[in-house]
């Protein structure tokens, strides 16, 4: 029990942190620069919470859907995953030099997310800790399949989640952000056992790609491609759901991982 009040205690306060300081980003800095870059990088940064704490199966779905509960509520609309900024920018909501900076931002809040996860091991506040930092130099792989059937469920993952957020883009938060945050949580609980179903490639290049297992470039082909290739069809798709007329808007709280 006390191994599970450390880890949710790391789990909690780095939510308050990078909330406290997104919120003092905003403040300060001018509304580009916030916008492009700072909520991402916030972002980004607790985004790594749940799978740093190695919690159980259960509770770490749970924690799941509370953390993306949260997000829809605090985090403007920040996404922490490069394909849904790169459907930003398909889709002329944003610039290049923005979407440069996102995707930058995104890479500097894992390092930090990384960074700030060792350290907390390193204190060896629980049993649990002491064992995650030990390992932390051998982890195991994230996938537990084939190279092509990892990249086929992390394709489908990111499919259904873009073709959710675009067609929840509209919706009233009070509808949109539980609904993703149940997909992502059942997505989780469906594709978790062959790729923890991470459909993030920041996210996935700092949990698992330094682990032994595969090669990096098995680990590009599932976690890099293959979420690329299912926001690519999930494009495709929306536009069945868009319509040849409907313009297609902006992300709203709902444009998250």
């Amino acid at each position: 029990m006390a191994g599970l009040n450390v880890s949710l205690s790391f789990f909690f306060a780095t939510f308050a942190l990078c909330e406290a300081a997104r919120r003092a980003s905003k403040a300060l800095l001018p509304v580009g620069a916030y916008e492009v870059f700072a909520r991402e990088a916030m972002r980004t940064l607790v985004e790594l919470g749940p799978w740093a704490g190695d919690f159980g199966p259960d509770l770490l779905l749970t924690l799941l859907f509370l953390l993306f509960l949260a997000h829809g509520v605090t985090l403007d609309g920040a996404s922490a995953n490069p394909t849904v900024s790169l459907q930003e920018f398909l889709m002329a909501e944003e610039s290049l030099p923005g979407t440069l900076l996102k995707l930058a931002a995104q890479g500097l809040g894992m390092q930090a997310a990384c960074t700030l996860t060792r350290l907390c091991w390193a204190w060896e506040l629980s049993d649990l800790h002491l064992l995650q930092s030990l390992m932390a130099q051998s982890c195991s792989s994230a996938l537990c399949t084939s190279v092509p059937h990892g990249a086929l469920v992390e394709a489908a993952c990111a499919f259904c989640f873009h073709l959710t957020l675009l067609h929840l883009r509209h919706s009233p938060p009070a509808y949109s952000v539980p609904a993703v945050a149940l997909l992502v949580t059942v997505t989780a609980y469906t594709a978790g056992p062959f790729t923890s179903a991470f459909f993030n490639p920041a996210l996935a290049a700092s949990v698992t790609f330094a682990c032994s297992g595969h090669t990096l470039l098995e680990y590009v082909q599932v976690y890099w491609l293959g979420p690329l290739t299912g926001k690519g069809r999930g494009g495709v798709g929306s536009l069945g759901l868009l319509g040849p007329t409907e313009h297609p808007g902006t992300w709203g709280p709902a444009g998250w991982r």
